[in-house]
């Protein structure tokens, strides 16, 4: 019997990659905190708001009408034709609708672009801090994932010298990108994503864009890389942080022209089709009112202001989010590594936040917290937070109060 890192024991014969596959340390945290009342969440990625009711009441008719059996392996044209019209009218992209797969959440349609993309020990370049998943994906597909720097002093954007020394030294087959980010809350502009654009171009390597916070901005626009270089980009989107339908697992992926029957191929084995009440949710929720989605926006962005508010004069706060609904904290004077420090905090203080150290090396000393949590718990969780590394945050009592 061989340890996995789990702690749990592997039968003689299990695949290598069970031991290779790094665990997300939020799910970490996650399953510690389940262990400890009251603990103040603010870990997860997940908005604290309800699927809007329209949404909702889509799937229930969907499921009375009969729409409980097999679908295209591509999903429903009728909402395949829906996601052109929206990717043509707010990213900018001309789609043609056999080219767009929906999947299982966006992550179904990023391990679909790398399983698409990559052969055994193909480089695949991921930002460091970035979302833990995308090095096991690149692992699961057999790459090799290697880290490019995102700058503090740009507000997490790439370093692009660096990143196109190193798409041009390692032969890179795709780039991955997350803008908005998580963990970092960074935007990447116009002129970034035309130069991370041209790059891959002069590189020859593919994009893998993951847009699951699009519409989770705070000023800056989103940019669409597949709007500029379509024939280099698989580009994959979700509804879970738009909509607030994280359970649901309802994402959607773009291919290049013409290759979206070959990664077709791809779903087929490994979930056969999306089930069909959450594609007429999905439907619902494009063609649907859209004011659910600017109302929880403007949530997410006071939520933000008042982070910045209550670390204002303390340096702990790494950056200004520009988007998504993350913000990193810098934990240096706590005098440890990020996951140990999580642990005391959460089992000490009772507030549960992400460990640096899951998003990549560069962010060890750092933390992130989640703002899709309500003000009071948003206040409070960060007050803690703030007085366990000896500062002490400005106006948590009008914080909490909402003046």
């Amino acid at each position: 019997m061989n340890e996995l890192p789990g702690g749990g024991k592997s039968r003689a014969g299990l695949a290598s990659r069970l031991r290779d596959l790094p665990r997300s340390g939020i799910r970490e945290v996650m399953d510690l905190a389940a262990t400890i009342p009251n603990v103040i969440h603010l870990e997860v990625g997940e908005p604290d708001f309800p699927t809007p009711p329209h949404i909702v009441e889509a799937a229930v008719r969907a499921a009375r009408d009969g729409y409980t059996k097999y679908t295209p392996s591509r999903g429903y044209l009728s909402l395949r034709e829906a996601l052109c019209e929206k990717l043509e009218r707010q990213n900018k992209v001309s789609a043609a609708p056999n080219d767009v797969i929906f999947t299982v959440g966006g992550v179904g349609a990023l391990f679909e672009a790398f399983m698409a993309l990559v052969e055994p020990n193909d480089v695949v370049l991921i930002p460091d801090p970035g979302w833990p998943h995308t090095e096991a994906m690149v692992l699961l597909a057999g790459g090799r994932p290697v880290r490019y720097p995102l700058l503090l002093e740009r507000g997490f954007e790439p370093d692009l010298q660096a990143l196109e020394e190193l798409a041009t030294r390692t032969a890179a087959k795709a780039i991955y990108i997350n803008s908005p980010g998580n963990p970092t809350g960074g935007v990447f502009g116009r002129a970034t994503v035309e130069a991370i654009c041209a790059i891959a171009d002069r590189s020859g390597a593919y994009i893998v864009s993951d847009e699951c916070y699009e519409a989770i901005t705070f000023g800056t626009d989103h940019v669409s890389p597949a709007s500029l270089l379509p024939e280099r980009v698989f580009s994959a989107w979700s509804f879970s942080k738009t909509y607030a339908m994280t359970g649901w697992r309802a994402g959607y992926l773009l291919t290049p022209p013409g290759l979206g029957a070959e990664v077709t191929k791809i779903q087929e084995p490994v979930i056969s089709c999306a089930t069909g009440i959450v594609q007429k949710a999905a439907e619902a929720a494009l063609i649907g009112p859209q004011e659910c989605v600017s109302e929880m926006v403007s949530a997410y962005r006071d939520r933000r202001d008042l982070i910045v508010r209550l670390l204002e004069g303390t340096s702990l706060l790494l950056a200004v989010p520009q988007g998504a609904f993350y913000a990193m904290v810098d934990i240096s004077a706590a005098g440890r590594d990020s996951r140990a420090f999580v642990r005391w905090l959460l089992t000490e203080k009772g507030v549960a936040v992400a460990p640096g150290s899951t998003f990549g090396p560069s962010a060890d000393r750092a933390v992130r917290v989640s703002l899709a949590s309500g003000r009071r718990s948003l206040a409070e969780g960060v007050g803690r937070l703030a007085e366990a590394l000896g500062q002490q945050p400005r106006g948590v009592e009008l914080a909490v109060s909402g003046r």
